[in-house]
This record gives structure tokens, C-alpha cells and sequence, in this order.
């Protein structure tokens, strides 16, 4: 059966959650958001295309910073209304230069910095 990116569920700015994951570790790196065009475009490329919603437009995973994320596999949840993107990290997934987002932890009720920045 062929997959059609119409029969994901968007939110009513017809985004939907994307979670990256490293497809080695399971490390959780990010979660950002993606619309249609951006699902078909990851599909199409094999490069990671979130939807910027500070910018309103296409944002390409390292096209910048050239910390680039392919994709391995995209995976839907059980309500079609969330992606789990297993990809091939290339550098730091966050943009504090952080190998991942999830950086913070709350421990003992206080929060703690879990990760430095990467060299």
C-alpha cells in the first residue's frame, strides 16, 4: 500500500509533531513540527525538511549548519497525528550546539544541565 502524506492528522495549522531520533542509540535529539510538503519532501530527499513556524517556511536540517539529519526510517504513532523520524545525526541536533535538545533535567527539584555542548 502506498503512503499518502494526506492521511496523517494535522493540527489545525496543518502541522503535525515530529520527534528525530538516532537510529543507532534511541536517543531522543529534537521535536519540531512538519506540514505535508515537508513529510513528502523528507520522503523524496532522504534529508530531514521540518516547517519552520518562526519563519513560515521549509527548513532543511543542516542546510545551514551543516549538522545534517538523514533520514533512516519515518514512523507514524497509532493515531496518525505524530512522526518518530529515525535519522543519522550528523553533529549536534540543537542549536546551542547540543547533541541534543532534551539538555535539562528536573532532579531532586531542582534543574540540572545534563549535557554540555559539544566540542
Amino acid at each position: 500500500m502506498a503512503f499518502d502524506v494526506a492521511s496523517l492528522k494535522y493540527d489545525t495549522a496543518g502541522l503535525i509533531p515530529a520527534i528525530a531520533q538516532d537510529h543507532r542509540t534511541g536517543e531522543v535529539l529534537m521535536l519540531a513540527w512538519m506540514n505535508a510538503g515537508a513529510v513528502a519532501q523528507t520522503l523524496a530527499t532522504g534529508r530531514v525538511t521540518y516547517w519552520s513556524r518562526s519563519r513560515a517556511a521549509f527548513w532543511v536540517k543542516g542546510e545551514t549548519s551543516g549538522h545534517v539529519q538523514k533520514l533512516v526510517e519515518l514512523r507514524l504513532d497509532c493515531d496518525r497525528d505524530c512522526l518518530l523520524v529515525l535519522v543519522e545525526q550528523l553533529g549536534p541536533a540543537c542549536h546551542t550546539n547540543r547533541r541534543s535538545c532534551f539538555y535539562r533535567a528536573v532532579r531532586a527539584g531542582a534543574e540540572v544541565e545534563i549535557l554540555a555542548p559539544m566540542e
